[in-house]
């Protein structure tokens, strides 16, 4: 039997306070880069079809982030989603990326996408440590050169992002099996825990950027997720419901108002866009109506800056550098929520 290796979560870890001599939250600077491309808020929205079309990725450019359009869709609904982003943008420099597949169109897909200048190209798939990867990243740097950046995925390990990374991506979703509405582990059994992908794959000697994806739950597991070696973080739920999120607004009989929010692998969405299922890991749920992301994206913003001022970093480089994680125990999870809900007077 193999070694078994500890494995661990987001929630299993705590960031210890430090001296700071930053006076104002305003003094921390939470940008970070893709290659060339330059994010004033390290969060991109998560390439889904009940998340990120034009609405979000005008959103998520105006706070200073990115959105990655989905690729499910006929490939000039995708191309039109990325150019009403550009034209309604308050952000001259907004960044759009957009994802594509692996087999099929997505030569094709990534031409068109190039000739509306989209920012980044995702290739976006569960498992991405694989040939099939390999030969879509070799395909893509023939037709379209250097200059384009790549990002991919889905991988776990440290040697998943190397060789990512060798073939030629330059950054690299981390994560297999984390996200709120993923069955990946159940399923197969196979994945690794949030915070530890984000170790490990932050360890790589390449020249290669880190896309923490998957299983970031509140703005202190951004900011753990970018302590441990992330550049940028990759969220879904925290986004679901809002307005600029696809889909309608339902109302059930007691007046409560909720959207649709779904895995693209589970059954529900699989059916959708391509007429059948194969392999499920993933479910669809209904969850709150939320009003606007704004606000949101504002209230995790103020939580990053925060977060930074407690190790006393003014940037990623000097979080990185100075945080310290601790263990803490499973009491120490629950005294760390706000427990006066659960305490028995």
């Amino acid at each position: 039997m193999n070694r078994i290796n500890e494995c661990l979560s987001y929630d299993d870890v705590l960031l210890m306070p430090q001296y700071s001599d930053i006076r104002s939250r305003d003094d921390v600077n939470i940008c970070s880069k893709l290659g060339n491309i330059k994010l004033n808020l390290p969060l991109i929205s998560a390439p889904m079809d009940t998340i990120s079309e034009h609405k979000m990725a005008v959103s998520m450019a105006n706070q200073g982030g990115a959105s990655i359009i989905h690729r499910y869709n006929k490939i000039e609904d995708q191309v039109q989603h990325v150019k009403i982003a550009r034209n309604l943008s308050n952000n001259p420099e907004t960044i759009v990326g957009a994802a594509i597949g692996i087999t099929g169109d997505y030569l094709e897909r990534a031409a068109a996408l190039q000739e509306v200048l989209v920012s980044f190209i995702c290739l976006d798939v569960a498992h991405g440590h694989h040939i099939t990867m390999k030969e879509a990243i070799s395909q893509l740097r023939k037709k379209f050169g250097p200059y384009l950046h790549i990002m991919a995925g889905n991988v776990a390990t440290l040697e998943g992002i190397n060789d990512l990374a060798d073939w030629g991506a330059n950054s690299v979703r981390c994560n297999i099996g984390g996200g709120s509405i993923c069955s990946t582990r159940v399923q197969t059994g196979h994945g690794l825990a949030g915070l530890q992908t984000i170790m490990d794959c932050a360890r790589t000697d390449r020249d290669v950027q880190v896309i923490a994806d998957g299983g970031i739950k509140n703005s202190g597991d951004i900011v753990k997720a970018l302590a441990a070696g992330a550049d940028v973080v990759m969220c879904g739920s925290l986004f679901a419901g809002t307005d600029e999120t696809p889909g309608q607004i339902f109302e059930d009989s007691d007046g409560t108002n909720w959207k649709s929010y779904r895995g693209m692998a589970s059954k529900e969405a699989q059916v959708i866009w391509r007429g059948r299922y194969s392999s499920f890991e993933g479910v669809a749920a209904r969850v709150p109506y939320r009003g606007s992301v704004g606000p949101i994206l504002k209230d995790l913003e103020r939580g990053i800056r925060s977060g930074f001022s407690y190790s006393g970093a003014r940037n990623l480089e000097e979080l990185q550098s100075k945080a310290i994680f601790v263990k803490q125990t499973t009491s120490g999870l629950s005294e760390s929520h706000a427990h006066i809900t659960t305490r028995k007077w």
